[in-house]
């Protein structure tokens, strides 16, 4: 393709571009300032490509998510979410041989080390899983200290991977006092981690395959979602050379915020608030469609996508059959299909394409399979686990790979003298 042309103050500039594999068009503009001495501005980075990935594709136009080349709902319907994690991570499907012993490893590492039991002891009971899973990540570098060795990322990755679910886990049973449930090597990964959840001493506790489907098809669905907020924090961290430790333990905090991975929790907090004032949803959708109000429907549209995101297309039907298998009555649910039928025929929502995204179905299952709502961007952060090992292995591996190092545009005082205080 020919390269683009930018004039600035009558002089012409070349800058060459870049053709991706989907037929995305970018325009290079890594030596516009060095030869122009002028920067460009872009707020949010919305318009702006940080990096060459192969890892995943999105077409928010037309509704299409692809993992590795793979479309999402093939994905969803026929992996494993540890199948996913192979693929994001390595680039191709595992074997039956590659599965077994990759599956085999997170189950052999899932152990914490028992000293890590005190740091659980001094969180206050109080503590936000959130701030308990990052500071726990981080602190895995402190029992693997050579993490940063390239011989060894395979294994750290690895470790992280098993780790977490047991780290999430044991955060949500410090958050209600009951003690920790290890893991167990007869259970696969999911599995594990519901046990871990769920199960007191004592007492039998069987997972239900309705929810292990379930799921695994959350954290399939949440695996990965190009160059978001948190991904772009783990390769901005990753890109100091930062061990992996630490740079997922910063894409965790970024997920934490709630415009991020907060959002499916802000779904069930607004059906809360609905049901509280007496159930009445088209007062709160009249509410929405009026612009003078500020209330807002959560759940509903994307940022990302201009059509049905497709995540919300492949948890819609779950979300269905989860609460017809489980027979579960909750109002909050009643609520939540009312609102979806609406927003799915009402001329003011498919206008504006502002269809339910994968927040509203994913806070809707959640709940339906006992999970609460202050462990929701705990869940998000285990589904996005591989997605962000996986960018920041691309990260390290990229020959031309550099420190990040935004610009700005400065918009302060000029040159002033310093005063004495005297003087001020």
């Amino acid at each position: 393709m020919a390269p683009a042309k930018l004039i600035l103050d009558g002089k012409e500039y070349e800058l060459p571009t870049v053709v991706g594999s989907e037929g995305e068009v970018g325009i290079d503009i890594s030596r516009f300032r060095q030869k122009s001495g002028s920067i460009t501005l872009d707020p949010g980075y919305g318009n702006t490509g940080s990096c060459k990935s192969d890892i995943t594709f999105i077409d928010g136009e037309h509704g299409v998510l692809r993992y590795r080349g793979y479309p999402i709902e093939q994905v969803a319907e026929r992996s494993s979410f540890p199948e996913v994690c192979y693929l994001l991570i390595n680039g191709e499907l595992p074997n039956r041989q590659q599965l077994d012993e990759f599956s085999g490893n997170l189950t052999y590492h899932s152990m914490l080390h028992e000293d890590m039991k005190k740091f659980f002891e001094g969180f206050p009971p109080t503590a936000h899983p959130m701030a308990i899973l990052s500071a726990m990540v981080a602190s895995l570098s402190t029992y693997y200290p050579n993490s940063s060795r390239e011989e060894l990322r395979d294994l750290n990755i690895t470790r992280l991977l098993a780790k977490i679910i047991t780290i999430a886990a044991f955060s949500y049973k410090k958050s209600i006092g009951q003690p920790f449930i290890y893991p167990r090597n007869d259970l696969h990964y999911t599995k594990n981690f519901l046990h871990m959840m769920f199960a007191v001493p004592a007492e039998p506790y069987e997972v239900s395959p309705v929810v292990d489907r379930a799921l695994n098809m959350l954290l399939i669905l949440h695996a990965d979602h190009e160059q978001n907020c948190s991904t772009s924090t783990v390769r901005m961290v990753g890109s100091s050379e930062a061990n992996i430790y630490a740079s997922i333990a910063a894409g965790i905090c970024a997920l934490w915020g709630p415009l991020h991975g907060g959002a499916n929790q802000k779904v069930i907090e607004m059906l809360r608030l609905i049901h509280d004032d007496g159930g009445d949803y088209k007062k709160y959708v009249d509410m929405a469609k009026d612009k003078d109000n500020g209330f807002r429907l959560m759940g509903f549209g994307h940022r990302v996508y201009k059509n049905f995101d497709p995540r919300a297309r492949i948890l819609k039907k779950a979300a269905d059959d989860v609460l017809a298998e489980m027979k579960i009555s909750n109002p909050l649910l009643d609520i939540a299909k009312n609102l979806e039928k609406v927003a799915l025929e009402d001329e003011y929502f498919v206008e504006r394409r502002l269809y339910p995204n994968v927040d509203f179905y994913s806070g809707i299952i959640y709940s339906a399979i006992g999970i609460p709502v202050n462990m929701f961007t705990v869940m998000f952060a285990l589904g996005r686990l591989p997605g962000w090992i996986a960018h920041w292995k691309e990260m390290r591996d990229d020959p031309k790979g550099r420190i990040n190092r935004p610009r700005q545009i400065y918009t302060g005082q000029t040159e002033r003298s310093y005063l004495p205080i005297e003087e001020r």
